[in-house]
């Protein structure tokens, strides 16, 4: 069920242009600086997503557990680029390849408009799912359903940590698939991909409020994630890269 995308309208950053894209489940906001934008690049970007969902489309009609297996698969060297980066992003996180695909889509083309566009600035956002590279600052609000923290606090990535990918899953808000009862796990990642499934993995371990400890401890250890904020009702658990602050 398609869920009304209101969180877009905070979303606006000074100096860029933004446009929405949908294909079928795919919805993409994208940001990139006025500089670099241009009226066709919409249609562009459009072409890059429909060929990327018939790539994956057209390996899922052959390889029907990549869709619906909610545990690792072996990879499959003959399978796409994109397909190869989802299976051992999921395989690092312990779950299911298709938690990585709105992170992929999302890092896809926000890698191409910077690599093939030349851009300046790009934001993806997909579902909530982000890849940024910006030059600047960039401050990312918190939503987190119930909690009286939510839309509350906030946190600052700098620009020489750019790009990163900021990836968010909840047992308690959206449509995503998690076993667990947290209102917001938010990762922070270099990869958009890891973000994504690590993202889904954390949200699954947290069953009460009890669970942050042991979880951030396991958290600690994994190399692709640089920070991480979990909110379960009041209680928040923080760690990495993160510069908390009040919204």
């Amino acid at each position: 069920m398609y869920e009304p995308r209101t969180y877009r309208r905070l979303m606006k950053r000074k100096g860029m242009i933004y446009f929405s894209l949908t294909h079928k489940e795919t919805d993409l906001y994208i940001g990139v600086n006025k500089e670099n934008y241009s009226p066709e690049l919409p249609q562009e970007v459009y072409k890059w997503v429909v060929e990327i969902r018939e790539e994956l489309d057209l390996y899922i009609q052959k390889n029907k557990s990549f869709l619906t297996s909610l545990e690792p698969l072996n990879v499959d060297v003959t399978a796409p680029d994109i397909v190869k980066k989802m299976i051992n992003a999921a395989n690092s996180a312990g779950v299911g390849p298709m938690a990585a695909v709105a992170g992929a889509f999302s890092q896809e083309i926000g890698g191409r408009l910077k690599l093939e566009k030349g851009v300046k600035e790009v934001i993806v956002e997909n579902g909530g799912d982000l890849y940024l590279d910006v030059i600047n600052e960039i401050t990312i609000g918190i939503y987190a359903g119930t909690s009286p923290l939510s839309n509350r606090i906030g946190f600052k990535i700098s620009p020489e940590k750019m790009p990163r990918g900021v990836c968010t899953s909840a047992g308690t808000v959206g449509h995503s698939l998690s076993f667990g009862k947290a209102d917001a796990v938010v990762v922070i990642s270099p990869s958009t991909f890891h973000a994504d499934t690590y993202a889904t993995a954390i949200g699954n371990k947290i069953k009460s409020p009890e669970d942050l400890t042991s979880v951030i401890e396991w958290v600690q250890e994994l190399p692709e994630v640089t920070g991480i904020i979990i909110v379960v009702g009041e209680k928040l658990g923080i760690w990495g890269e993160i510069e908390l602050i009040p919204l």
